[in-house]
């Protein structure tokens, strides 16, 4: 039964459950006093806060309240130091007044008992009756309540009344007084190195010291000043130099300059013109220069980035402006500036312009979006032909590295260092045909150029590449390149901007301009003179390394032959065939280039005379005396030179320096032939003229009769043979000895068609 009782009380029975109504109003009922609790707590809260809000209040007014007692407090101060003070002059006049009496009480009892005076009235009027202590006690007042216009004004009232006495007395009073104005020069020292200092203060306080005779001290405290304020300045500027990098020293120079004028003008107001003061300024502001170059060297970007280059030219431009406008201050400091930014920008354009001499061949990838001239990509463009855009793209990356830099340069910078961007301009562009140069075909006179070697990506086979590449070159000497250099070295007087006015380019500006175009020249010469070589060659030499013009076609003339007589012989026959190919394809492939056209086909007609005029061993059979000569040989030669002549004047290029070479191996052809006796009566000039013109004109309308179709077919032959050995010129060139005479030839000594000084 026991344990009935305990089961029912571990499991009561389904009639003592809670009904569900119960058990929701009990939870309904513990809600309600939840929130009520929730609400009476915000209430507190909102009790609390409003009496925190009213002590804030009351506070803030309780410390207004306390800071007007605070003022009021020191004005009753001042007036209770003035009651002082006044009260101290009624006790020295009352003083004086007893010690007056006394004096005269004294005195009548000396006129009527003859008793001296007594020393301690003396003492007490000497103390109260010296208005030198007045005078003391009152500049110690002022001091004290650092009234320093007032006491400056009662030193130098007392100083003009100062006796010269030189008694002990007068010394000690002197001293007392020198004393008190050496507490006066310091309490004005002490306003003027305020760090907040205001202008006016400063001014009054300077001005307080060169009343005091402390001149020298006054001014370098104002140079003090006035650096340490251009120094904070500074700092605060400082960490933004990195965000704009390539214009910050634009606002240094400005923070600088700014400070030196401000100060020029402030000691020229306060000092005058002294030279001594004057001096002293420009000394400050010399140093405050150096300091200034020596913060943007520090914080510049990396002398070989485009934004030191940016940042060096706005720093030479802004600097030099606003040294031109302190002259009109008595402050010449342009020539210390370009002495000191001289090292930085000479560092700055060495770098950048080596970046650009790797940065030529780096990647032949050009981004299609390069920031150049549509007259510029439209002049290279020209050239691209459909095997190899690798060329044009070359191009458009030099011109784009030259012209980025070219755009960093103000017109200052080219007014004062422009004599030194030039030439590294035109040694980039010399590195540039040394590349050029490895694209073609043949061997290179430079062995400096075999570390271009590798990182030339493409290769100039066929006349139309190669021209190609001619065409290129010439076009960035003699158009490209100085219409961007003119742009930045002339600009137009409207984009001049204030103080400018020297940038307009004078005698020697116009010198250096004509020197770097000659130097373009040069380089131009040297790539130029390497195709007219190579491709002579190919056309001299066989695969076999035998040439193909030599003295053997000179040595018959028994008369079996009656073109020898009308026609050229044929390795000149075959010249002008090539020449003639050669101009059909530079007619496409420099198309409105007919200028180079022409300059291209007189060097190559010179080559061919200069080559023959060199080959020791072509002349060696003539002067060997076994071998037989006969006087149409001579006749046969000098026909060719007349012919090589008319070649050059019917093509329309120049000729004068052909007729010179050629009249120069005919000379020396008769001296040979009448050395060995050979007896000849040769043609008057006018029938070689005639002779070689008439030709020229069988060869271009294709005469009939089988001689001519004979030579024709030969010529054909040698055309065929020379394009078939181009890819073994180099090769097989190597072994012919007679081709370091020719490529070891001197072009000085020879002229060369000038056009350098062609404007573009």
């Amino acid at each position: 039964m026991m344990e009935s009782s305990e089961e029912d009380d571990d499991f009561p029975s389904i009639e003592s459950i809670t009904p569900q109504s119960k058990i929701d109003s009990v939870h309904q009922s513990h809600t309600e006093k939840g929130i009520r609790k929730l609400c009476c707590e915000l209430l507190d809260l909102k009790d609390a806060v409003e009496n925190l809000c009213g002590n804030r209040r009351t506070k803030y007014l309780a410390f207004l309240r306390m800071s007007e007692e605070v003022v009021e407090m020191e004005h009753e101060l001042v007036e209770l130091r003035k009651h002082i003070s006044s009260q101290g002059i009624i006790v020295q006049d009352l003083m004086t007044g007893v010690c007056r009496e006394l004096e005269e009480s004294n005195q009548e009892n000396a006129d009527t008992n003859d008793t001296p005076l007594d020393p301690k009235v003396d003492d007490v009027q000497e103390e109260m009756d010296d208005p030198k202590k007045k005078f003391l006690e009152k500049i110690d007042v002022l001091l004290a309540e650092h009234k320093v216009e007032e006491a400056l004004e009662a030193l130098e009232a007392e100083e003009k009344n100062f006796s010269g006495d030189s008694s002990t007395e007068s010394s000690s009073y002197k001293s007392s007084f020198l004393e008190r104005k050496a507490m006066l020069e310091d309490q004005l020292t002490e306003i003027a190195e305020l760090p907040a200092v205001s202008a006016n203060d400063l001014k009054k306080a300077l001005s307080g010291l060169i009343r005091l005779g402390k001149g020298p001290s006054a001014q370098l405290l104002l140079l003090k000043s006035r650096g340490s304020r251009l120094q904070k300045n500074i700092e605060v500027f400082l960490p933004s130099c990195s965000v704009c990098p390539k214009t910050f020293p634009g606002a240094l120079s400005r923070l600088v300059f700014s400070m030196i004028s401000l100060t020029t003008r402030e000691s020229g107001l306060i000092f005058g013109d002294n030279p001594v003061y004057t001096n002293r300024v420009v000394q400050w502001a010399e140093w405050e220069i150096e300091f200034f170059v020596r913060l943007v060297k520090e914080n510049a970007p990396p002398s070989e980035t485009i934004s030191a280059l940016r940042a060096a030219s706005i720093c030479v431009q802004d600097s030099l402006n606003y040294c031109l406008l302190l002259e009109s201050q008595g402050l010449k400091l342009s020539k210390l500036l370009l002495v000191l930014l001289h090292p930085y920008l000479e560092e700055v354009l060495e770098l950048n312009f080596r970046r650009a001499r790797k940065a030529v061949f780096d990647s032949m990838e050009v981004d299609e979006n390069l920031p150049l001239s549509p007259h510029f990509v439209s002049a290279v463009s020209a050239f691209a032909t459909s095997s190899n855009s690798l060329l044009v793209d070359s191009g458009m990356k030099f011109l784009y590295i030259i012209s980025d830099i070219l755009e960093q340069l103000t017109p200052l910078v080219v007014s004062h260092f422009g004599g030194n961007v030039l030439p590294r301009i035109s040694q980039l562009f010399d590195k540039y045909m040394d590349a050029l140069i490895r694209a073609l075909p043949g061997p290179s006179d430079d062995d400096s150029l075999t570390e271009l070697k590798e990182t030339i990506p493409f290769r100039a086979e066929t006349d139309s590449e190669q021209l190609a590449i001619l065409g290129i070159a010439f076009t960035i000497m003699d158009e490209l390149l100085p219409s961007m250099v003119v742009k930045i070295w002339s600009p137009k007087n409207e984009n001049q901007e204030p103080g400018n006015e020297n940038i307009v380019p004078n005698a020697s500006t116009t010198t250096e301009l004509k020197d770097w175009r000659r130097q373009l020249q040069y380089s131009f010469d040297k790539l130029r003179d390497h195709f007219c070589r190579q491709y002579v060659l190919s056309f001299i030499y066989s695969i076999e390394g035998k040439t193909r013009l030599n003295a053997q076609i000179y040595l018959g003339g028994d008369g079996e032959d009656s073109q020898w007589d009308t026609l050229p012989s044929l390795p000149f026959q075959a010249l002008f065939a090539k020449l003639q190919q050669l101009a059909t394809v530079a007619g496409d492939v420099l198309l409105g280039k007919e200028k180079l056209q022409k300059i291209l086909l007189a060097r190559l007609t010179e080559t061919v005379l200069m080559w023959l005029s060199d080959e020791q061993d072509f002349w060696g059979v003539f002067e060997d005396k076994s071998t037989p000569l006969q006087p149409l040989g001579l006749q046969q030669l000098i026909l060719d030179m007349h012919f090589t002549v008319e070649i050059a004047r019917f093509a329309g290029y120049p000729s004068r320096h052909v007729h010179q070479i050629a009249s120069a191996i005919t000379a020396r052809a008769i001296r040979t032939f009448t050395a060995r006796d050979v007896e000849s009566a040769l043609p008057v000039d006018e029938w070689f003229v005639e002779t070689a013109k008439s030709a020229i004109n069988k060869l271009l309308m294709g005469a009939s009769g089988s001689d001519t179709s004979e030579i024709d077919d030969d010529h054909i032959i040698l055309h065929d043979e020379i394009i078939s050995d181009s890819d073994d010129t180099a090769s097989s060139l190597s072994s012919v000895e007679s081709f370091e005479s020719f490529a070891s030839a001197s072009m000085a000594e020879l002229e060369s068609p000038s056009f350098t000084d062609q404007e573009s």
